[in-house]
């Protein structure tokens, strides 16, 4: 298993991130808050972790949702997926929607996101005027059946 160097500073009042078990990809971010938020159906709110890293270059650290908030709760990323990119100094934040129909409380300390290391190439784009074909071709959307 390939592993990377991220110089991190935790000025919230939990653990560092971490993997739960064995095989996880994705460490837990905590809720850097000191008292309960709630978030109301429809409702987006950006949630402190207190968490800052430095990762090297040609690596990102991708935000996702925690399933079990997801499925019982309908709590998750507004944003989908969120990138923070290896130049970025700034709090890691995390971007929570309710899309369920109750209101949600978020305990200070509450697991509210997972942070996966990942790494990535950078795009060299050539200008062409043709592309090669395939079977698919221009097939969009539910065009393999």
């Amino acid at each position: 298993m390939e592993k990377c160097i991220i110089k991190i500073i935790n000025n919230s009042n939990y653990n560092l991130p971490k993997y739960q078990t064995k095989g996880s990809a994705g460490m837990d971010l905590y809720a850097n808050i000191s008292e309960g938020e709630i978030i109301k159906p429809g409702e987006i709110k950006l949630i402190p972790t207190g968490i800052y890293i430095s990762m090297p270059e040609g690596y990102e650290a991708q935000i996702r949702a925690r399933s079990g908030l997801s499925l019982k709760h309908g709590v998750t990323l507004a944003n989908g997926i969120g990138t923070i990119d290896s130049d970025y100094r700034g709090e890691i934040s995390i971007i929570l929607v309710n899309l369920g129909n109750k209101d949600y409380f978020i305990e200070p300390g509450e697991r509210i996101a997972q942070m996966v290391i990942k790494k990535y190439i950078l795009a060299q784009w050539e200008l062409v005027e043709d592309l090669d074909e395939t079977v698919r071709g221009e097939g969009g959307f539910g065009h393999s059946g």
